[in-house]
């Protein structure tokens, strides 16, 4: 995995969760989701790398 590839998914990744905190302090539930969508997002980008890093090895 590169670098690029690892700043990105923790880039969404804490993007999601800026939004949904943002969502819970404005009581936002579709902001709120969709935060969460981020973060699940950016999880499954990064075991979709760490299983191309086991087979590349």
């Amino acid at each position: 995995m590169g670098i690029g590839d690892k700043l990105e998914n923790t880039a969404q990744d804490l993007g999601g969760k800026a939004k949904e905190a943002a969502g819970k302090a404005t009581d936002d539930k579709g902001l709120q989701a969709e935060g969460k969508g981020d973060q699940m997002g950016a999880d499954l980008k990064q075991a979709g790398e760490n299983v191309k890093d086991a087979f590349e090895k």
